[in-house]
């Protein structure tokens, strides 16, 4: 049964356990300096300073988890901790680990727990320290130990939400500190001093490791193999795999693989690794969470951006961004509601650059949308030149991910040259544009005719014939793709035409021909019919309202009202 409010019951915790297992830790200052009582006296105090509510919930926080009871945990989780967040450290930071441990009788393995969510609560609200920084990296190595070298499967067991959200922060806080420690000029000669003393501390490889070992630990990829092949998945699952806490780790691993290596630059290993993972299935597991299934289509159509395959770029963003708008007015109560939606809108401009590049058909929802927001930079791209290229750039860096450096700088030559990995990838992006930015101008001309002189249209386009005929090869170039048509190897694919406008050239005559698609007109009226019944309900409503009030005292009509 889930607990709305922890008023009426109090969990009472022994505070003596305070300074019996944090005597010796320095998170508490001067620690080494003080003795027995003195320690006591401050781990009194700072449990005392804890809310009553927030001891209340975490003593059943403690409570359910040590049960297992895993629905409790999730309403725990997902709602209570963001409430109390806001009502009570909106600008500070949750109670200390140390005085926590007084709530739940020093347990280990909860109070591992709660650092991480004491160490992501201190991510998104405040500014780490570079030490704050070392003591999640810290926790996350005591949490990953605890799963991966047990002698057996741990007893462990968190709903799915969590788990996504301790692969996402990890991933998360390894990006921000490779961003920290490579604006060496902005770091102190004590903070350079750390870094250089604790160079494995968030390193590439420890992260990897990590990652890989989640995924072999849970045989996640044989299961996912033998799903597809209709075999025997217990059986392939073996003894870890078989446990929730492991599968679902093994399988977010694999998407925050996808997005390890989309932020260091590799996106045909950032495509290769979901091979077994079967995209546009309903029932796939990465449905389970709204937030993992938005990251994995975004990473994917984002690697098919930069690989020049913008017809499956616009074809997954396209997906995804339906499946949000469909679902938004389900997610609005939902924490993660805010993340899926600005992802949201980053692919709204990765597929503004998408269509723009390489011009076909979308939904109309989709296109409706596009056309109200970002109709001025279409049109700015569509006419070419420089102007396009600053639009493109805009929108990149806007909707791109925070790309980083695998390797630490040298701390030695604070005032070298660091070449900023979001700036090396916008060049790697726009050298391949520059070359597609022929499509969308020559197409708006030709979609003017049927047949057309070549002379007339270099005139039009104030170029000279022959370099409008290589203009016009490299635009027959452009508009043969690579296309993915289904099965797990999302690299291969078909080399197929995605423009709807063709042309042949005879000597100095241009013929043009367009394929045009019947629009859907049973679908525009009823959406657009819906839109009407709902205008005249809300009218309807708001006429019995006036009328039920109708001789009320002013006042009253007013509460009413409210």
């Amino acid at each position: 049964m889930y607990q709305e409010n922890y008023d009426d019951e109090e969990f009472v915790g022994n505070i003596d356990v305070v300074a019996d297992s944090y005597a010796n830790v320095d998170e508490i200052e001067d620690g080494a300096e003080l003795d027995d009582d003195e320690l006591l006296m401050q781990a009194q105090a700072g449990v005392q300073s804890i809310p009553e509510q927030i001891r209340n919930f975490l003593g059943h926080l403690h409570q359910n988890l040590k049960t297992a009871k895993v629905n409790d945990l999730s309403y725990n989780y997902e709602n209570q901790f963001a409430r109390l967040s806001d009502k009570y450290y909106a600008k500070s930071s949750w109670p200390e680990p140390q005085y926590v441990a007084a709530l739940v009788g020093d347990d280990g393995l909860f109070l591992i727990l709660y650092r991480e969510l004491y160490y992501r609560h201190i991510y998104s609200r405040l500014h780490p320290s570079l030490e704050t920084r070392f003591r999640s990296f810290e926790n996350y190595c005591d949490l990953f130990n605890h799963i991966l070298n047990s002698d057996g499967p741990t007893d462990l067991e968190l709903p799915n939400q969590w788990l996504w959200d301790i692969v996402d922060e990890f991933i998360y806080q390894f990006q921000s500190f490779c961003t920290h420690r490579s604006r060496v000029n902005k770091r102190s000669a004590d903070e350079i001093s750390l870094l250089k003393e604790n160079s494995q501390v968030w390193s590439t490889y420890s992260v990897l490791n990590v990652l890989y070992s989640l995924i072999q630990k849970s045989s996640i990829c044989e299961q996912l193999r033998v799903a597809q092949q209709g075999g025997d998945v217990m059986e392939a699952a073996g003894e870890f795999g078989s446990r929730p806490l492991y599968k679902m780790l093994g399988y977010f691993s694999i998407v925050g693989l996808v997005r390890v290596h989309c932020m260091l630059g590799d996106y045909t290993l950032a495509l290769q690794t979901l091979e077994n993972i079967e995209l546009g299935n309903s029932r796939a597991l990465y449905t389970r969470v709204t937030a993992c299934h938005v990251t994995v289509y975004y990473y994917v159509g984002f690697a098919y951006l930069m690989m020049g395959r913008y017809a499956d770029a616009t074809q997954t963003f396209v997906h995804i961004l339906t499946f949000v708008s469909r679902t938004r007015q389900y997610q609005q109560r939902s924490h993660q509601f805010d993340s899926a939606n600005k992802k949201a809108e980053q692919m709204y401009a990765l597929l503004v650059i998408a269509v723009s590049l390489s011009p076909v058909r979308v939904d109309e929802n989709i296109h409706t949308y596009l056309r109200e927001k970002y109709a001025d930079q279409q049109h700015k791209i569509q006419r070419g030149g420089e102007e396009a290229v600053n639009v493109i750039s805009e929108l990149y860096m806007f909707a791109c991910p925070k790309f980083i450096t695998p390797i630490a700088p040298n701390y030695d030559d604070v005032e070298a040259t660091v070449v900023e990995p979001q700036a090396y990838q916008l060049r790697i992006f726009l050298r391949e544009a520059r070359l597609q930015l022929v499509v969308p101008t020559l197409r708006s001309f030709l979609k003017l005719y049927t047949t057309m002189d070549i002379e007339r249209l270099s005139t039009f386009l104030e170029m000279d014939a022959a370099e409008l005929r290589n203009q016009l090869m490299v635009y027959k170039q452009r508009c043969r793709q690579v296309k993915w048509v289904g099965g797990p190897d999302l690299l291969s694919g078909e080399l197929v035409s995605t423009t709807d406008l063709e042309f042949a050239l005879q000597e100095d005559m241009i013929f043009i021909a367009e394929s045009r698609v019947g629009r859907r007109y049973a679908d525009w009226f009823i959406r657009n019919a819906n839109k009407v019944q709902d205008l005249v309900n809300s009218q309807e409503n708001k006429q019995k309202s006036v009328i039920a009030n109708t001789g009320k005292p002013q006042s009253e009509q007013a509460a009413v009202e409210a």
